[in-house]
């Protein structure tokens, strides 16, 4: 039996996965964006690159079948299943105390980045520094004069996008926080999530 491991919302969850297992990652309310990241368990530099990525495949948004690089330019995850409909964001960094304070907040503020670490100390793990993740289910449209938009997922419960490990790893996730642009639905509440490794 697979177990359902909750990503709590406005939190951190991290795991260790081993090569051919499959990470299932579920928005379960439909309106949640999950930062997603992945390093090699053996050299915690070597992490998922939206950077090399993107160089790679020649996309901003990946179908089922392509796979997603690490800095050393090596697969680590491929999509196997998206049920939802593929918006899922390769752009934009984690966000982090620094861009609430950009977005007016005068105090802390829950956030990506301090989630990242967080999960990883929990399972004992160390990242030298915050790479960009893969924003699961995050809606951000872009014109091809460059132009970039914050706009509410376009999923529904239940919506998960399935992915192969194609070496070992650590993969973390951050139910996203960020409750002052709508990209966590127009009630900008952000709730749990939930993934699964078989």
């Amino acid at each position: 039996m697979t177990d359902t491991i909750e990503i709590p919302a406005r939190r951190g969850k991290a795991a260790r996965v081993s090569k051919g297992q499959t990470v299932k990652v579920v928005n379960t309310h439909g309106a949640q964006v999950v930062d997603t990241w992945a390093f090699n368990p053996e050299d915690m530099d070597e992490c998922m690159s939206m950077e090399a990525t993107r160089a790679t495949v020649l996309k901003m948004r990946l179908d089922v079948g392509d796979a997603f690089y690490s800095n050393n330019r090596r697969a680590m995850l491929t999509i196997l299943e998206d049920t939802s409909p593929g918006v899922h964001d390769t752009l934009i960094a984690a966000c982090d105390n620094y861009r609430y304070g950009l977005l007016g907040c005068t105090e802390y503020h829950d956030n990506c980045s301090d989630n990242l670490h967080a999960a990883l100390d929990a399972i004992g793990a160390k990242a030298p520094k915050t790479p960009s993740p893969l924003n699961l289910f995050m809606n951000i449209p872009w014109t091809e004069a460059g132009g970039l938009s914050f706009e509410a997922p376009v999923t529904k419960p239940g919506d998960y996008i399935a992915l192969r490990a194609e070496m070992d790893l650590i993969v973390a996730f951050s139910a996203c926080p960020q409750d002052i642009l709508p990209i966590n639905g127009t009630l900008r509440e952000p709730v749990e999530a939930h993934f699964e490794i078989a």
